[in-house]
């Protein structure tokens, strides 16, 4: 459950400020992501929920630079990717938060787009899949205690048509229940968590064991 949405009475006085509270720390992680160039132009997308019930996601707005990100970039969409709080369009990727927050309970999706998901995600292709394992920074993953962990980050061919995407996000994510992200082809990650703080740690671990398989692989980006 998203923790947000149990503790709305004792944290939140109204909707309006826990709607400025994630977009706002969504906005910073954003923010920190362009940094480190996992995120460069327009690219990238993050939710957040905000409701669970209906559900209710804070979501990125489309074409917003992500080294200009802020909180008033940000919007409130239903579950069926409506808009209710406000005045811009939605990410166009919208339909894989909706599909990835029912399937696995999420209560963050962060989707980047940084050199090494990319390179990776085309060199993988003809395995459908990314494995990694026998580092240590596996650990930072939700539920993993050892470096012997093998995490598989399966791979989906990228689309234009978001309804056929997101089916296909949704029948991947029944297929390998334990993944904790995957990889969209010559795209980019998506990953998730219980809130914004863990799934921020899982884009960092992830794209830490990315590039550092790509260094090993002398895969030149």
């Amino acid at each position: 459950m998203n923790p947000f949405a149990a503790q709305k009475v004792s944290r939140f006085p109204d909707d309006a400020q826990r709607f400025s509270v994630l977009a706002t720390e969504l906005a910073n992680v954003g923010s920190g992501f362009y940094g480190r160039g996992w995120v460069l132009g327009t690219s990238g997308n993050f939710s957040a929920v905000f409701w669970s019930d209906p559900l209710r996601l804070v979501i990125t707005s489309s074409g917003v630079d992500k080294g200009n990100l802020s909180a008033e970039h940000f919007l409130e969409i239903d579950e069926t990717g409506d808009v209710v709080r406000g005045n811009y369009k939605p990410s166009a990727e919208m339909l894989l938060h909706l599909q990835i927050v029912r399937a696995r309970g999420a209560g963050a999706v962060l989707h980047t787009h940084s050199v090494w998901s990319t390179v990776l995600s085309d060199v993988c292709a003809p395995d459908g899949g990314l494995a990694i394992e026998g580092y240590e920074m596996l650990k930072g993953l939700s539920g993993v205690q050892t470096h012997e962990h093998r995490e598989w980050l399966p791979l989906i061919e990228n689309s234009q048509s978001m309804v056929s995407l997101a089916e296909t996000v949704s029948n991947v994510l029944e297929q390998h229940p334990v993944a904790h992200g995957f990889l969209l082809k010559r795209h980019g990650l998506y990953t998730w968590g219980a809130d914004v703080a863990e799934a921020k740690r899982h884009v960092e671990i992830l794209e830490f064991l990315m590039e550092t398989l790509v260094w090993r692989m002398r895969v030149k980006p």
